[in-house]
């Protein structure tokens, strides 16, 4: 086991992952250390369902390739909590998280996990000199988060909004979901709006109708497909996107909305071309080449690690699934509040045979029994395995073939902790 391990697990002892939805736990332990988070300038802020990661990394890149450092604070990790906190040009260490850590301990409040790293990441972005934005991921929601600090922050940023989370939320609807994602952002900032469904769209432009801020909805750019080749397109730019990690819809979207926030705050066109291709993202459509994971499969066989939990992703990795010319085997993992009977049922006709497993070291995970069964109900051919090494071997063979670790960042990231 890692440090950065060791040192999670004793958080998670010490702290509740049970999220909490209630600012003012963070606004008495803020008010109690002199609200560090008063001193940050140019706060960009992230809420959406899907892509809220993907969108901000990409923006990271291009402002720190402009020499517009910046610090970013995402969740969850996949296998090491530091790199939840950027910090200019290096991840948090261990010892500044322990730092905060007892620095926050000695105030005697308690706070959920969450709220916790929140806290450390405020602590330290506070520390940092020349920092020129600051760029935060909302939790689940937006109107009750821990990320929610700032009247006046200098964008905010909604990505691809779907159906999660109603038993946290407590809603029934798609449109209570937007509500408490969009219904509650600053009035005086510049609001990105990044592509949606019609639906969903509509939802917010309904809500967003009241307030003052400037809205940049998704009209105003695109991403085009010209002969097999995709552009970024809007009234002033077409910059061509060079990448070989980026593979789906819904990732070139996230990847569009960087670029057209990234061109609002002056990064130069050229900086963006460079560095498009630079862009990976670990755990989306992620392909594992040279490294110990491969070890376990035959030289013949793709290896690929996706993340998705949620409908509209399933749909953005089948889409990617259609295009591959050879038998397709999943491995399975997910969490109990995850909709799995929904979410599967999107992988009709893509697997020759899914292998079901538990997340390592995740209680909120299913059972890989329970998997089994919902995939037999669903007439997917199907075997469950008990842990990483053993659901590789059942699938590995002479046959050459793609494996997809699907269903869960935190299946992905207990399988790149092997590395």
């Amino acid at each position: 086991m890692s440090k950065s391990e060791i040192i999670y697990n004793w958080l998670q002892k010490k702290y509740t992952r049970k999220i909490n939805l209630d600012r003012k736990r963070i606004f008495k332990i803020l008010a109690r250390l002199d609200n560090p988070h008063l001193n940050l300038i140019n706060i960009l802020g992230i809420v959406g369902s899907d892509g809220k990661f993907s969108t901000g990394f990409s923006l990271l890149c291009f402002l720190q390739a402009d020499r517009k450092y910046c610090s970013f604070f995402s969740s969850p990790h996949l296998f090491d909590m530091r790199h939840r906190v950027w910090l200019k040009d290096r991840y948090i260490t261990l010892n500044e998280i322990k730092k905060y850590e007892k620095i926050i301990s000695r105030t005697g409040l308690k706070l959920t996990l969450f709220e916790l790293i929140t806290m450390i990441y405020l602590l330290a972005a506070n520390q940092q000199k020349k920092i020129a934005y600051h760029i935060l991921e909302a939790g689940a929601g937006y109107e009750k988060d821990s990320t929610n600090l700032w009247d006046n922050p200098k964008a905010q940023i909604i990505t691809n909004i779907n159906l999660q989370h109603l038993d946290l939320f407590k809603v029934k609807t798609l449109k209570d979901v937007i509500k408490i994602k969009v219904g509650h952002l600053s009035k005086n900032t510049n609001i990105y709006i990044g592509k949606q469904t019609p639906k969903v769209l509509k939802i917010i432009k309904k809500i967003l109708k009241k307030n003052p801020s400037k809205k940049i909805y998704p009209s105003t750019w695109s991403i085009k497909n010209i002969k097999g080749k995709y552009y970024y397109k809007d009234n002033k730019n077409t910059i061509p996107i060079k990448s070989q990690y980026i593979h789906s819809s819904g990732l070139l979207n996230n990847l569009g909305l960087a670029i057209k926030i990234a061109l609002d705050f002056k990064v130069k066109k050229k900086i963006i071309i460079k560095n498009i291709p630079k862009i990976k993202f670990q755990g989306r459509i992620d392909y594992i080449k040279n490294e110990k994971l491969r070890k376990l499969i035959k030289k013949n066989e793709k290896l690929i690690l996706d993340g998705c939990h949620s409908n509209a992703s399933a749909k953005n990795l089948v889409s990617y699934l259609k295009t591959i010319n050879e038998p397709i085997y999943g491995i399975w993992g997910m969490q109990k509040n995850k909709l799995p009977e929904q979410f599967i049922k999107n992988f009709k006709g893509i697997f020759k045979k899914i292998i079901t497993v538990k997340i390592p070291k995740e209680p909120n995970s299913l059972k890989a029994k329970e998997l089994k069964q919902i995939c037999i109900k669903n007439n997917f051919q199907v075997e469950q395995s008990t842990n990483i090494k053993d659901s590789l071997k059942k699938i590995s063979s002479s046959e050459k073939k793609t494996i997809v670790v699907f269903g869960s960042l935190f299946l992905c990231g207990s399988y790149l902790s092997k590395n």
